[in-house]
């Protein structure tokens, strides 16, 4: 979530708490979100932005490699789609239709507060509006209303003068046209439009551009101000509190350069593999530093570092969240991927040597409690012994249970919600999303195991995976068994024939020879009252300068 005003509320997949949202956090599938009466809030994936308005709910039904899949129960949103490869899958669902979006372009989607109409605005681009058993296209320069449930009566308009919302939306997309930072690193990189404002790019020799954060406190680090959370598949993830905290903590690796930290990217990737966090944990079972009890303590990856993730995830994913992130070849992930987890039980391994580690003020440290109930880190701090850190071994096991609060993370609890005829509302979808996600607590009755991973298997060559986005599907929680009751649980509807308790499946379309004629008369007429397109203006003709006398152009 990179962006909100006012009142902006969050509920965790599978948790019946409302928290107040906070930036930065990474959302997942499952996860909600409420904009209150007067707000409004952004979320980036990749390219993509998408932006609510004022009283809107919105539920991630499905976010994966290759499929964006939104729930929008009430209210207004607006999105850019700027990247669609073949096979990708972009779509909207409504109480009463599906939008699919077929090309890049720039839409917008409403609905009422009774879920019975559904508005598709498209500026520029073209998708397909299915419910009520009918298909409708939807191109730029259209606005379609969809009214009714079971039926759907079809209208086509002009697309209305800009309002409010749109204007917010417009400006916010022209401040990330204007984003230096696009020269060094992808587009696809999701939170690069926020370092231009706070930050610096300058050139480093061994690890080419890399960009400084400016204005940081005193006795700033990487991964030190922020907090930490617990959000499936992943585990274990690091929320930043810095407003361009995103990028440089989710890729990328850091470096301390000339007495300050810079951010390197590593190579300009197609589409950069997002991580939880680029740290590596020092410790152990029982390890604690100074006083309080047992603590967990980490430092950030420097440029060159291989990432040893700590849930368990692909071999392919290893070794392209690695490469995607920084310069090191798939020799060197194997290596110490298969030395530092692999073989770490039968054989004797050298000790990887961290540059970090051994710097100063490089490595955090808090309390177990800090670190499983998403306090501040920076406020509960630890006091640490640097020769006691530097001797410490690195580990790849979180040694942390996580608690309810770990799901929550920072937010503040009692914030607004949308009603629950609106939180309950099904939507119509083309396809079925992944079934919800059980809470924490069920998680952990129905002895899920979500910490330690299972037996790694070698890193070989990566897999052909053209978006590596996130692990593989064999992260996903284990959900074939059922999770126990909690009190805690979200109240839902029964599940539907799509197994998703707020998603039933769009209708057959069938042909209708009187509905095409009657579509066929509404384009036509949406054509002729389209505003005729204003002639092209010739550009004026460069004059052709005399040559002076005698002079020789033979040669120009």
């Amino acid at each position: 979530m990179s962006y909100s005003e006012g009142s902006v509320s969050f509920q965790p997949g599978g948790e019946g708490d409302w928290v107040d949202a906070v930036n930065n956090r990474p959302l997942t599938t499952g996860d909600n979100l409420w904009a209150d009466k007067d707000s409004r809030a952004e979320v980036q994936i990749g390219s993509t932005s998408l932006r609510i308005d004022s009283e809107t709910s919105i539920t991630l039904l499905d976010v994966d490699d290759t499929t964006t899949q939104v729930r929008l129960s009430q209210g207004s949103m607006i999105f850019r789609l700027q990247h669609l490869d073949d096979g990708d899958h972009f779509e909207i669902d409504t109480p009463n239709s599906a939008f699919v979006v077929q090309r890049t372009g720039e839409y917008r989607v409403d609905v009422n507060s009774t879920g019975d109409e559904t508005d598709v605005t498209v500026w520029s681009g073209r998708g397909e509006v299915t419910g009520g058993g009918a298909s409708y296209v939807v191109i730029a320069g259209q606005r379609a209303s969809f009214s009714g449930t079971n039926e759907l009566d079809h209208e086509i308009q002009q697309v209305p003068a800009n309002d409010d919302f749109d204007q917010f939306a417009f400006s916010r997309d022209q401040l990330e046209d204007r984003a230096e930072s696009s020269n060094y690193i992808s587009t696809e990189m999701t939170g690069y439009e926020d370092l231009d404002q706070y930050g610096q790019w300058h050139y480093a020799a061994d690890y080419g551009p890399v960009w400084t954060p400016v204005g940081v406190a005193v006795g700033w680090a990487p991964y030190r101000f922020g907090h930490w959370v617990w959000i499936a598949p992943w585990g274990w993830t690091w929320v930043e509190d810095e407003p361009w905290g995103f990028a440089p903590f989710h890729y990328g690796r850091w470096a301390l350069i000339g007495g300050a930290w810079c951010w390197a990217p590593g190579p300009v990737a197609v589409r950069p593999v997002y991580a939880p966090a680029f740290v590596a944990f020092v410790g152990g079972p029982g390890f604690a530093v100074g006083v309080g009890g047992p603590s967990v303590a980490w430092f950030p990856l420097a440029p060159r570092e291989v990432f040893v993730p700590w849930y368990q995830t692909s071999p392919a994913y290893v070794t392209n969240v690695n490469v995607t992130n920084t310069r090191v070849t798939v020799t060197q992930v194997t290596n110490v991927y298969n030395t530092t987890i692999i073989n770490r039980n039968t054989t004797t391994v050298n000790r990887v040597t961290y540059v970090n580690q051994s710097l100063p003020n490089a490595v955090t440290a808090v309390s177990r409690q800090t670190f499983a109930n998403a306090r501040p880190v920076n406020s509960n701090l630890v006091k640490v012994d640097a020769r006691q850190l530097a001797a410490a071994p690195v580990v790849h096991d979180v040694p942390v249970q996580p608690v309810k609060q770990s799901v929550l993370g920072a937010g503040r609890p009692g914030a607004a919600k949308p009603p629950a005829a609106v939180e309950n509302r099904q939507v119509v979808a083309t396809r079925s999303p992944t079934p919800p996600r059980p809470s924490i607590e069920q998680h952990q009755a129905a002895n899920v195991r979500t910490e330690t991973p299972g037996k790694p298997q070698p890193v070989g060559l990566p897999e052909s995976q053209p978006r590596p986005q996130q692990p593989a599907a064999d992260a996903r929680p284990d959900e074939s068994k059922p999770p126990a009751a909690s009190a805690h649980a979200v109240p839902r509807p029964p599940a539907s024939a799509s197994g998703h308790p707020y998603v039933r499946p769009a209708p057959p379309v069938q042909d209708n020879a009187q509905r095409q004629q009657s579509e066929e008369q509404k384009f036509q007429t949406w054509q002729q009252q389209r505003p005729a397109p204003q002639p092209a203006q010739p550009k004026p003709q460069p004059r052709a300068s005399q040559p002076a006398p005698h002079e020789d152009r033979s040669h120009k």
